[in-house]
């Protein structure tokens, strides 16, 4: 991520859902935060996989 601009975005979470993400970050020795970023980049690289490379620029998905 060096170099690159970081957006910082909220995300709401119920406790249930929140102590579960700590448990399993917890336990793949990784912050909550980045458990949250290692599962989005895991969904982008599966998306890619199944519909070829997002675009850089900014799009509006097909409806």
């Amino acid at each position: 991520m060096r170099g690159k601009a970081i957006k910082n975005i909220g995300l709401r979470v119920d406790m249930d859902v929140y102590r579960k993400l700590r448990y399993i970050a917890r336990y793949e020795w990784r912050t909550i935060n980045g458990q949250v970023y290692h599962l989005i980049r895991a969904c982008i690289l599966e998306f890619e996989k199944e519909h070829g490379p997002i675009p850089e620029e900014d799009f509006e998905p097909r409806q």
